[in-house]
């Protein structure tokens, strides 16, 4: 009953472990931890708890990798609105220079600007579609 106790504690320290990173992994070995917190209290051997543990964190890191969870997103935060602040923000070019670029002010300074490939340098208003650095890539609006 004792070991129950431990395995317990165990997962409650990985969950607050998996709170604090925001990562899936610590929430996986709580599932095992839990998993034999409860075979302890069946009193079955450290051995058995040991390998459903262990079975149990298998399981689980299969489940999460079929659905996808484990999967690095294909977000781009130099191109992603809800990454990148800057992203669908306009900006007023006053000028081209011959190779598409642009000096802006934009948020209380000088940035540099450049116009995405095939589109026309025209003054006026423009949308930031992207971020490079510190230069703004940007495609007139309408």
């Amino acid at each position: 009953m004792q070991a129950a106790w431990i395995w317990f504690g165990l997962t409650a320290l990985a969950l607050i472990g998996e709170v604090s990173t925001g990562t899936f992994y610590l929430l996986v070995v709580a599932v095992g931890f839990a998993a034999a917190g409860l075979i302890a209290l069946t009193d079955l051997g450290i051995a058995v708890q040991i390998v459903v543990c262990i079975v149990a964190i298998a399981i689980a890191m299969v489940i999460l990798r079929k659905t996808g969870v484990l999967k690095k997103r294909g977000s781009n935060p130099s191109t992603n609105a809800s990454i990148n602040m800057d992203i669908g923000q306009t900006v007023n070019i006053e000028a081209w220079t011959a190779q598409r670029t642009a000096r802006v002010w934009y948020r209380g300074t000088h940035w540099e600007a450049e116009l995405i490939p095939g589109v026309e340098a025209v003054q006026g208003q423009h949308i930031i579609t992207e971020t490079r650095g510190n230069t703004l890539v940007v495609t007139p609006l309408a």
